[in-house]
Formats: C-alpha cells, sequence, structure tokens
C-alpha cells in the first residue's frame, strides 16, 4: 500500500479532517520566523542607533523582506513542480550570470572585504542565495533525466558535480567559502540518496574534501581561522577576539538567560551580532532551554521535509523527493555550520541561521524554499484524494 493510498483511506473513513498542508512544518518555521524578528530587534538596537539614528531600522528592514517573502512564498506555492522542473537549468545559468556579475567591481558591491552583493539602490542582493536554490532545483531535474547514468556511469555523476564545482569556485571568488561548502556537500547527499555507487561516492567525497581542504589551506586568512578556532583565548584580542565574545555570551546564557532584551555582549562586545552570531546572543538572553528550543523546533521543519521527500519518493515523484531531500540537507547544513561557528566547533564562516537572522536575500530564499517544500506536501495530498496536481497551480 503506498502512502497517497493509505492516507486517502484514512480521511474516507472519517478518522482525521481533510487537511492539505503540512501543519508540523508550517508551525515550526512560524515559531522560527517570530523569534527571529524578537531577536533581530534585540540585537540590532545598538548598532542600529548608532549607524542610523533609530532603534528599528534594522528590525523594520526585516519585516519588509518577511512580508516580501511571505508574499514570494505565497505566489511561488502556486506554481507547479512540473514548471520548476523546467526551469532547472536556466536558473543555474541565471546564478552563474549573477555571480560573475557580483565580480565586476562596478557592479558588485563590497561589503568587509567580500564582492557577494549586487546593488540596486539602497538594497543589496546576495547571490549566493539564489544560487542555493537554484542549484537544489537543477540537480533534482538532472537526478531524474539520468537517473539510471547516475546509478551506473561515473559520468553520469560527474557532469552535474563539476557544474556545480564551477558555480562553487564563482563563489569562492567572492569569496564565500560557506555556501560554495553548503553547495557542494548537498549536491553530494542528495547524489547520495539518489542511488551512486559507495564506492564511486567515497571517492567524491573524498576528491571534495581534499579540494576544500587545499583551498582553505592555501588562504592565509582562512588558514588564520583554522587555527584560530582550536584556541581562540590565545589571540583574543585579535584574530579569535569574534569567537570568545560568543563563548562568553554562552557562558552567561546558563540554563534560563539573562532576559530577553538584557545581552551585555552585543552592546558592540560581539560583532555581527544580529547576523551570523544571532544564535550566540539568543542562548544569552534565553538560556540553554531557549536554544535547545530552537535547534527542536530547526529539527522538526529538516525531518518533515525529508518526510515530505520520502513520501514523494514512494508515490515515483522523484524530482519533488530530490528538491524535498536537497532542501532538508541544505537547511539542516546552514545551521550545522552556524550553530558550530557560535559555539566554536568549527571555524568562523559568513554563514547566517536561517530564517533567524537579519538579511533580505536569505530570508527571501528561505521562503521560497519552504513555499516548495509545502507544494510538494500539497501535490502528494492531493494525489491521495484524486484530485488534479494543477488545481491551483500554474503550469
Amino acid at each position: 500500500m503506498t502512502a497517497s493510498s493509505s492516507m486517502a483511506e484514512t480521511y474516507e473513513r472519517g478518522i482525521a479532517p481533510i487537511v492539505l498542508y503540512d501543519r508540523y512544518l508550517l508551525i515550526a518555521v512560524g515559531g522560527l520566523l517570530a523569534l527571529g524578528v524578537l531577536m533581530v530587534a534585540s540585537t540590532s538596537i545598538v548598532i542600529s542607533e548608532r549607524q542610523f539614528g533609530g532603534p528599528f531600522h534594522f528590525l523594520l528592514h526585516q519585516l519588509f523582506y518577511l512580508a516580501l517573502g511571505i508574499g514570494l512564498g505565497i505566489y511561488i506555492f502556486r506554481i507547479s513542480l512540473e514548471a520548476w522542473q523546467k526551469m532547472g537549468m536556466a536558473l543555474l545559468l541565471i546564478s552563474v550570470g549573477l555571480l560573475t556579475l557580483v565580480l565586476i567591481h562596478g557592479i558588485g558591491r563590497q561589503v568587509n572585504g567580500s564582492m557577494r552583493w549586487l546593488g540596486i539602490g539602497p538594497f543589496g542582493i546576495q547571490v549566493s542565495e539564489f544560487a542555493k536554490l537554484a542549484a537544489v532545483i537543477y540537480l533534482g531535474g538532472y537526478l531524474v533525466r539520468h537517473e539510471k547514468a547516475v546509478r551506473t556511469k561515473v559520468s553520469g555523476f560527474l557532469k552535474p558535480i563539476l557544474l556545480l564545482g564551477f558555480v562553487a569556485m564563482l563563489l569562492l571568488r567572492e569569496p564565500d567559502f560557506g555556501a560554495a561548502t553548503v553547495i557542494l556537500v548537498t549536491a553530494l547527499g542528495v547524489l547520495f540518496l539518489a542511488g551512486v555507487r559507495l564506492w564511486q561516492f567515497g571517492v567524491l567525497l573524498g576528491a571534495v574534501v581534499a579540494a576544500m581542504a587545499g583551498l582553505a589551506v592555501a588562504s592565509p586568512y582562512r588558514m588564520e581561522r583554522l587555527t584560530t578556532f582550536l584556541n581562540p583565548w590565545a589571540t583574543q584580542f585579535d584574530s579569535g577576539y569574534q569567537l570568545t565574545q560568543s563563548l562568553i555570551a554562552f557562558g552567561r546564557g546558563g540554563w534560563f538567560g539573562v532576559g530577553l532584551g538584557d545581552s551585555v555582549q552585543k552592546l558592540f562586545y560581539l560583532p555581527e551580532a544580529h547576523t551570523d552570531f544571532l544564535f550566540a546572543v539568543l542562548t544569552e538572553e534565553l538560556g540553554l532551554i531557549g536554544s535547545i528550543a530552537v535547534l527542536v523546533l530547526f529539527a522538526v521543519v529538516v525531518v518533515r521535509a525529508l518526510q515530505i521527500g520520502r513520501r514523494a519518493y514512494l508515490e515515483n515523484r522523484h524530482f519533488a523527493a530530490f528538491l524535498a531531500y536537497g532542501f532538508s540537507l541544505e537547511i539542516a547544513l546552514q545551521v550545522l555550520i552556524n550553530v558550530g561557528v557560535n559555539t566554536g566547533v568549527l571555524p568562523t564562516k559568513g554563514l547566517t541561521l536561517p530564517l533567524m537572522s537579519y538579511g533580505g536575500s536569505s530570508l527571501l530564499m528561505m521562503c521560497a524554499t519552504i513555499a516548495i517544500l509545502l507544494r510538494i506536501d500539497y501535490e502528494s495530498r492531493i494525489t491521495a484524494f484524486g484530485y488534479r496536481a494543477q488545481l491551483i497551480g500554474k503550469k
């Protein structure tokens, strides 16, 4: 018995009401977005007052992008998965073009030594966020078209990796080591779930790890980050400053925190408190209990996404399944890297906490990602009830 027929029988018996969306996924995402707004408000008040003469500059920007993201998500939800499958290669080529434009001086906007933004008036677009979304959509379509070749031929799984490797090289030129890592590791994970032979996967994984390690060692500033996180207190007023301040925030938080809005580390002690190190301030203000609650919400999002993908795979909707697997891995990786950086388990990387950190591009693309996940789940549910997949969809 398939998952869809089981759902249909359950609803026909009147055991449960008809629900065409994943309530647990929506509740978890809603909780993370609400907590994110609260923490952006708390962490950015002081820096907003100093830079812009008002306490709510960053909060208002985050609320604007949140409203825009919800609107974008509603629109994207109405687009059928068939349409996304057709657009996969085009989206990846667009992301390559945008990543190339970012590297052109006068077009790309430099912030903190990195060329990661395209400036449009007062707004900046971080192209790497779009590239992460496009990479998963492209890979899902490629695996559906070449699923047999991926499982039986070396060239079958090398082609997408080489193309995504080129995207990663453009990201490294910015430089954005974190986004490049997320794209490549997500691609490897999806290829593994698609059934790549174990020895081939092992060789490819080893090659990617060796290449990333070589890039890290070859770059002086990356090497400094690698050595600093092992003992940040040895250089606490130099390269280890940010990490030591983050660890102090964790230490001050204790079990229940110092209280919302009462963080000391956000008072110019901890740089990037409203972006990359928001989780450290959250732990300081809400304590270990609050940070665990946030991690549980992220775990719900990842697990529900995997379950959505599994159900789609059982229904032979492989493109939908690979999309869900890719998005779940992408979210999980970003959370693991951000939390790892905040706690000193991983070297410092410029990667935000999904759905929570300040950043318009990240928030918009995460809203788009969640909307596609909900669309995958929606199409599974309406298939179970015998409805047409395009009931409210666009080709």
